[in-house]
């Protein structure tokens, strides 16, 4: 059974967090990631992965997950297919806060052609921008920006961040005792990470466009 776009992109990104993690993601962070407005969306795909034989679930384990088919290498992923012009075509996966953090609610049905050269590095994904907290970075809210999937970022950059459910772009900042992400726009406070929050990078920013309006 053919694998689709989606389903390989999932199953990347299980294998990825296995090798970083020792161990899958949950559905929920899937559903999250790929813009799911549910866990059922995840679930389905899981279920197809599984049948397809690139995935066997193991039952009563919580994340009990084999990956057993190796994904597409990183140059043939979806979120990387481009062409011989220097196309990348490149899936909206959610809605990114440049304001308080929000959840993503965009489908990963949306798809935008882009020339790589807007990009440094070249992007996993794009998210939609809601809100004008980084708007001296040149972010305005309706911007879609470029994400280069990491978990590593350092301290002064602009990253794509989790605290709890929420996601937002911001500017790292780390020091001994605490992270902090800042906003660039003065009307907006740092967000403090608190050490008993669920806080990850989920990747860099890397570059935007701009939709007509």
């Amino acid at each position: 059974m053919d694998l689709t776009e989606t389903q390989q992109g999932i199953l990347a990104m299980i294998a990825e967090r296995i090798e970083a993690d020792g161990m899958p993601p949950s559905q929920t962070e899937i559903a999250r990631a790929f813009g799911f407005k549910g866990v059922r969306g995840a679930q389905y795909h899981l279920e197809a992965l599984e049948a397809a034989g690139a995935i066997e679930r193991i039952p009563g384990r919580a994340r009990g997950i084999r990956v057993c088919q190796m994904p597409v290498p990183p140059q043939q992923e979806l979120t990387l297919q481009a062409s011989s012009d220097n196309t990348l075509r490149l899936p909206v996966l959610g809605r990114v806060a440049a304001g308080t953090p929000i959840g993503a609610d965009i489908g990963s049905d949306d798809y935008v052609l882009l020339d790589r050269v807007f990009f440094t590095p070249a992007p996993d994904y794009l998210l939609k921008v809601k809100g004008d907290s980084m708007r001296d970075e040149g972010i305005f809210d309706g911007d879609l920006i470029g994400v280069h999937r990491t978990r590593d970022a350092r301290s002064g950059q602009i990253v794509v961040a989790r605290v709890d459910d929420e996601i937002t772009v911001k500017l790292l900042k780390i020091s001994q005792d605490r992270i902090r992400l800042l906003p660039r726009n003065p009307d907006y406070a740092p967000i403090e990470v608190q050490p008993d929050q669920d806080f990850a990078i989920e990747g860099l920013y890397c570059g935007l466009v701009r939709p007509n309006r």
